[in-house]
């Protein structure tokens, strides 16, 4: 599948606020967000950012090469193409045991392939939503 999966890297701003604005889905020690660029290119575009909440120039390099690795091993088995994909390190990414860490990406990744449909929210979800939305004042009767 490798070879049929062409894989780019982010590298501007815009590009990383763009996948900001998809689904993220945070697992452990990373945050991976994803958007589906729709565009009819297969290329997967990946990006890696590390805040300086994490630790310093030494420790956000540490965790954005982990990251990288995790990526480039993990994203043609799990990562669907035309999306961009942004991973961004937590607190623990630079310290993780690296089977920790590749559990948390490979889990991530195919929880944002598989995209949820409006029935999977729940039932709780749902209600919630249709009381958010009756114009009715709280004191009367339902």
């Amino acid at each position: 599948m490798t070879d049929l999966m062409k894989i780019d890297r982010l590298l501007r701003r815009p590009q990383f606020l763009a996948a900001a604005k998809g689904v993220s889905q945070a697992r452990g020690a990373v945050v991976v967000q994803q958007l589906d660029r729709a565009d009819g290119d297969p290329t997967v575009r990946l990006g890696f950012t590390a805040t300086r909440k994490i630790g310093g120039a030494v420790i956000r390099n540490r965790a954005k090469r982990r990251l990288r690795e995790a990526a480039r091993l993990l994203t043609p088995l799990h990562g669907r193409a035309g999306c961009d994909y942004v991973f961004i390190a937590r607190m623990g990414t630079a310290d993780r045991d690296w089977d920790r860490l590749l559990d948390d990406v490979k889990s991530a990744l195919t929880r944002l392939a598989t995209p949820r449909a409006a029935s999977d929210m729940g039932d709780r979800a749902a209600s919630t939503a249709r009381v958010a939305l009756d114009p009715r004042p709280a004191d009367q009767d339902r």
